[in-house]
């Protein structure tokens, strides 16, 4: 079981890694009105990434039998990326104006910066510990 756990361990960070750094790339794209942002590869590839994120966090999830809803942390993880996905999407795709786009960019951003903290700390409350 443990490699198994590593294996999956590693592909989970290594597609927060190319999510994260992905999706702040297309922030900046965005706050330079960039052409790059509607290309059908940056519009493509993200759902590859996180189609394998969410696929080996529930893998993991299974594996080491922790679940969202009853694990305070993993529930924390789970309503902190809903935020980032409705950020994340006002900040590329729905925000009216540039400035709500900004926020939002700012606000996903942050979403991300505290998913990380959670599970890095297994607590919802990251700065606490």
């Amino acid at each position: 079981m443990r490699a198994d756990y590593t294996v999956l361990h590693h592909l989970h960070v290594a597609c927060v890694a190319v999510s994260g750094a992905g999706f702040a790339l297309r922030g900046f794209w965005m706050l330079r009105r960039s052409p790059l942002l509607g290309a059908r590869w940056v519009r493509i590839a993200p759902h590859v990434v996180d189609t394998a994120l969410l696929a080996s966090a529930v893998a993991l999830a299974l594996l080491i039998a922790q679940y969202p809803f009853v694990h305070a942390w993993l529930t924390a993880k789970v309503v902190a990326l809903a935020a980032y996905i409705v950020a994340g999407s006002v900040a590329l795709r729905r925000g009216p104006t540039r400035t709500v786009r900004t926020i939002a960019l700012v606000a996903a951003l942050a979403a991300y910066a505290y998913i990380i903290a959670v599970a890095l700390t297994r607590s919802p409350l990251p700065w606490s510990t």
